[in-house]
C-alpha cells in the first residue's frame, strides 16, 4: 500500500483525461475487432441501467453473458436487454451464471469488458479476478467496504496498468460535463486558495423489500443489502461517497492527515432495517491546516440538500447536484448548457477509449475517495480521531470472504455500532 506522501506525489487520473493516456492495447483484442462482447455481474437495478448504458455507447457492444445470485434477477434484466436490443443480446442458458460463482464463471467465458455491479462487499475479489484474467471493466463504486478489501483493490489497480487495461469507476461526478469546467477553473486558480470545502447528501431513506416466506436468512439480507455492514459498508460508503469523491477531487485527490466524525441512528427502528446508521458529520483535516467537511443522511420528512461549497480567497464554488453549477468571485462562471447524463458519458468514453487502443484508468482516486469514506465510518463507529498511518494499516474487516458465501451460512448477530465500545482492529 503507499503511504500518504506516495498517494499525494502519485496524484490520481482524472476522470475523462483518456485523450493524454498513451494509445496502447491491453490483453484483450477488442481494441483490433468490431464486436465487443459485454458481460454483467449484478443484474439490479444499477446493473440493469449500466448494461443498457454500455449497448448504447457503442453499436458493436454485445452482451454475451449476465451472473446474478437471484434467478429472478437475471431473468428481468435478460427479458428487458431482448425487448429493447433484440439480436445484440447473445445471452443463453449455458451464459446465464447463478451463484455465488456466478462471477468467476462469467469472468472467465468470452467477454471482453466485466460491468462489476454487485453489492461493494464482493467488489474486490471481483476485480481483482477480472483484471487478472484481462478484462477491461466498468467498476461502480465504492470499490471495497474495509481497509483489507482496499488493499486488495490497490493491487487490481496496478495489475491494470501493467496489462493496460481500461478501468472507469462509477463515480458518476466525475463524467459530468459542468463538473469538469468548474474543476479546471478551480485548479487553474479561479477562485485562488481554497480555505474550506463542506459537502451535502441529505435525502430520505432508501427502499425496503419486507420478507417473503421462502426467503432465507441470506436472501432477504442480500435484497436488502444497502441496510448491513457486511454488504454495503454504510451510507457513507455506498451512498454519499460521491460527495467525498468531488472533495477530493477539488483537491486534486490529496488524502488527509486526519479524521474526526460523528453519526448514529436516530430515524430507523434498532430491530430492523439492518445494522447501519442513518446519518453522518465528517471533518477532514489537512497538513496545512485547511478543513473538509462532510454531512450525510436518509431520514425520511427532512429537508433534501445535495450540494458542494468551496470557498476561496478570490471566490467560491457553488454546485447544487442537477441544478445549479457557478463559480462567484473574480473570475465567475455559471453553466448554461443542458446536463449530459453522466452515467452514460461513463460508457460511452470507456468504450471509445477501448476501441482507439487507449488504455484509461481511473483506480487512482476510486481508491483514495473510498478511503475517504471508510476512514469516515471507522471514525464515528468509534467517536475517535484517526490518523492517517493508523487507518491504513487496519486488518478488521465487515464480513466473511467472497469464498466463503452460501446460502446456508450462519449469519452472526449483526449489532450496531456504539461509539466509544467499538474497537477499531
Amino acid at each position: 500500500m503507499l503511504n500518504r506522501r506516495d498517494f499525494i506525489i502519485n496524484g490520481s487520473l482524472l476522470a475523462g483525461t483518456a485523450a493524454l493516456a498513451s494509445p496502447v492495447f491491453g490483453e484483450s483484442s477488442v481494441g483490433m475487432t468490431k464486436t465487443i462482447r459485454v458481460g454483467l455481474i449484478g443484474c439490479g437495478g444499477r446493473g440493469t441501467g449500466a448494461i443498457f448504458q454500455a449497448l448504447d455507447a457503442d453499436p458493436d457492444v454485445q452482451v454475451t453473458a449476465l451472473a446474478d445470485v437471484f434467478e429472478d434477477n437475471l431473468a428481468n434484466t435478460l427479458a428487458s436487454l431482448k425487448e429493447k436490443y433484440g439480436a445484440r443480446i447473445k445471452v443463453d442458458e449455458k451464459t446465464s451464471f447463478l451463484g455465488f460463482d456466478a462471477y468467476e464463471r462469467l469472468i472467465k467465458s468470452n467477454v471482453d469488458v466485466v460491468l462489476l455491479c454487485t453489492p461493494p462487499n464482493f467488489r474486490p475479489a471481483h476485480l481483482t479476478l477480472a483484471i487478472q484474467e484481462g478484462k477491461h471493466v466498468f467498476c461502480e463504486k465504492p470499490v471495497a467496504i474495509d481497509i483489507p478489501g482496499l488493499h486488495q483493490v490497490e493491487a487490481a489497480v496496478k495489475l491494470a496498468k501493467e496489462k493496460k487495461l481500461c478501468l472507469v469507476s462509477g463515480f458518476c461526478f466525475r463524467y459530468s460535463f459542468p463538473n469538469r469546467e468548474i474543476i479546471s477553473r478551480v485548479h487553474a486558480g479561479a477562485i485562488g486558495d481554497i480555505k474550506s470545502i463542506s459537502t451535502f447528501r441529505h435525502g430520505g431513506e432508501l427502499s425496503y423489500k419486507e420478507r417473503q416466506p421462502s426467503w432465507s436468512d441470506m436472501a432477504y439480507q442480500l435484497r436488502n443489502w444497502y441496510y448491513y455492514q457486511r454488504y454495503s459498508g454504510d451510507m457513507i460508503v455506498e451512498q454519499t461517497i460521491h460527495s467525498l469523491d468531488y472533495m477530493s477531487w477539488i483537491l486534486n485527490d490529496e488524502l488527509p492527515k486526519k479524521v474526526t466524525a460523528t453519526g448514529g441512528r436516530q430515524s430507523r427502528p434498532w430491530n430492523k432495517f439492518g445494522n447501519v446508521y442513518d446519518h453522518f458529520t465528517v471533518e477532514y483535516e489537512y497538513n496545512n491546516g485547511f478543513r473538509g467537511f462532510h454531512f450525510g443522511r436518509q431520514q425520511n420528512g427532512t429537508t433534501p440538500r445535495n450540494t458542494v461549497e468551496a470557498m476561496g480567497t478570490k471566490g467560491y464554488v457553488d454546485v447544487a447536484l442537477n441544478s445549479n453549477y457557478e463559480i462567484i468571485g473574480e473570475q465567475p462562471w455559471k453553466n448554461k448548457a443542458r446536463l449530459n447524463n453522466m452515467y452514460q458519458t461513463q460508457h460511452d468514453e470507456l468504450f471509445k477509449a477501448i476501441r482507439n487502443g487507449v488504455a484509461v484508468n481511473d483506480g487512482d482516486f476510486m481508491v483514495k475517495s473510498t478511503l475517504l469514506a471508510i476512514w469516515g465510518r471507522l471514525s464515528a463507529y468509534s467517536g475517535k480521531s484517526i490518523g492517517y498511518e493508523e487507518v491504513i494499516n487496519l486488518q478488521g474487516r465487515l464480513g466473511p470472504a467472497v469464498e466463503d458465501y452460501h446460502w446456508d451460512m450462519n449469519i452472526d448477530e449483526l449489532t450496531i455500532a456504539r461509539p466509544g465500545s467499538y474497537k477499531l482492529t
